[in-house]
């Protein structure tokens, strides 16, 4: 059983404005992620702060259990709130995220039993594009809050976690922009056009 997160507990601030909910090519930019793992996970949850917001998506909303914690604090909320032992975890401003890969890591977590499957890129981890086992990761990441760490990674030492190396995750998410998160207007035109380009709409 599997439970898809979309997180969009970000302050925006260099948008200037809740970027989870600006127009990409027509629809609110969460939406459109959502859609994109739509039939993925056996239920799927907002975590945000402005519950209120976010009423149109007709989905689960849930608010920050550990408010102003940063993204290791949504990854606790997404962890509590599951219903079920996987959850995927997904951020509201990644317009190409890929459900396939995020199908794969959950095939590696449950092949190998690890506590959580993260790809990679030659830029680092994508903590936020990721798998989780809730019952394992759960009290990591709240010992972790509890220590007053603030990185997504904080607790890995911990864990076992699987780690996809930068080349298998391309083979599951080919992709150039998968990990390409949004903070800026100029980033937002250009993530559109993108899109129209590779015809990703």
């Amino acid at each position: 059983m599997f439970t898809i997160i979309i997180q969009a507990g970000g302050k925006s601030e260099r948008m200037g404005k809740d970027k989870a909910l600006l127009p990409f090519l027509g629809q609110p930019l969460i939406a459109r992620v959502i859609d994109r793992f739509s039939g993925l996970g056996d239920e799927t949850i907002v975590v945000a702060n402005n519950v209120a917001e976010y009423r149109f998506l007709n989905l689960p909303l849930r608010p920050d259990v550990i408010p102003n914690r940063g993204a290791l604090g949504g990854l606790y909320t997404a962890l509590y709130v599951s219903a079920n032992p996987v959850v995927g975890l997904v951020a509201c401003d990644m317009p190409f995220a890929s459900p396939q890969l995020l199908a794969h890591l959950k095939a590696t977590l449950c092949e190998t039993n690890a506590d959580a499957a993260l790809p990679s890129t030659e830029g680092g981890l994508e903590p936020l594009h990721a798998v989780y086992r809730r019952e394992t990761c759960l009290p990591l990441v709240k010992k972790a809050i509890e220590n007053g760490q603030w990185k997504m990674i904080a607790w890995h030492k911990n864990a076992d976690v699987r780690i996809l190396t930068p080349e298998e995750t391309k083979r599951h998410a080919p992709h150039p922009h998968t990990f390409w998160n949004l903070n800026t207007p100029q980033e937002f035109r250009e993530a559109e056009e993108e899109a129209r380009m590779m015809n990703d709409e």
